[in-house]
């Protein structure tokens, strides 16, 4: 029997010291826990399983703990698993460091990607493709599959020689995160509030550059993330989860999101 794509277990995460950057900006508030006094918990049970080719959505209010989850995935140094596993294609990869998850085909596209001055596109690109392929890929190569994925999500050609995300519009910098994952060819992408501050438009563009690079590459397995139905309507997702308080409260079929969306999260709250 096939191993599941992602296969969550039991997830308790807490923050380390500090308050977490979701915390600092209001969009986690963290519980005191198991952790004691230094450590904040935040996830408080999490059971979730994604296989390939599916598309999960998770959901829910500020506080959440949803940006948590996307970050412990990658093995942010933020966040410490009090207890539980988080197995990837049958192996656990709970205390993995970051680069061996991404190497091993895990993809997590930023909410509030980084700029970095004086580094371009393409050579961001050739370094990542080197690492996570455990060889030199030459700049030809990025220069051809990066201009025929620039065509496919209706990017101008001359992106790829502009710093990365220096100066870009929030459009173009979620649409540079669906260009890395094209190129990545990750096994699972988790899109963190990849619609958060787009505008109509922008947000059609990123939803239909998800779809095109699942188009390609239909065993890619999608968590995700938002607040909101209207990239949900883009791509279809085949479960809904919400995400309330630390815990998985409710899941269910695409139905879910638009009972969300009309009801808010009211009735959650008793």
């Amino acid at each position: 029997m096939t191993a599941p794509l992602l296969e969550i277990a039991g997830l308790r995460v807490a923050a380390k010291g500090a308050p977490s950057p979701d915390a600092a900006r209001g969009d986690e508030t963290p519980s005191a826990g198991a952790g004691g006094p230094q450590e904040l918990q935040i996830l408080r049970g999490i059971d979730l399983v994604v296989g390939a080719g599916e598309v999960h959505a998770l959901m829910g209010p500020n506080g959440a703990g949803k940006s948590t989850l996307a970050a412990t995935l990658m093995g942010h140094p933020t966040y410490a698993v009090v207890d539980g596993t988080v197995r990837f294609k049958g192996e656990d990869i709970t205390h993995w460091a970051t680069d061996a998850r991404a190497k091993a085909g895990l993809f997590l596209a930023f909410q509030y990607p980084e700029a970095i001055e004086g580094v371009s596109v393409v050579q961001f690109l050739r370094q990542a493709m080197s690492a996570r392929r455990a060889e030199d890929v030459s700049v030809l190569e990025v220069r051809l599959a990066m201009t025929e994925w620039m065509e496919r999500l209706g990017m101008d050609p001359s992106f790829g020689e502009r710093h990365l995300n220096q100066g870009f519009s929030g459009g173009e910098k979620k649409r540079n995160e669906i260009l890395q994952m094209a190129m990545l060819e990750p096994d699972l992408a988790v899109l963190d509030e990849t619609d958060s501050g787009l505008d109509i438009d922008a947000l059609g563009v990123v939803g239909r550059g998800v779809r095109t690079v699942r188009e390609q590459h239909p065993t890619l397995g999608v968590l995700v993330v938002t607040h909101y139905q209207r990239l949900l309507e883009t791509l279809v997702p085949d479960r809904v989860h919400l995400l309330f308080d630390g815990k998985i409260v409710e899941s269910g079929g695409p139905e879910l999101a638009e009972r969300i969306e009309s009801q808010g999260y009211e009735s959650w709250r008793r």
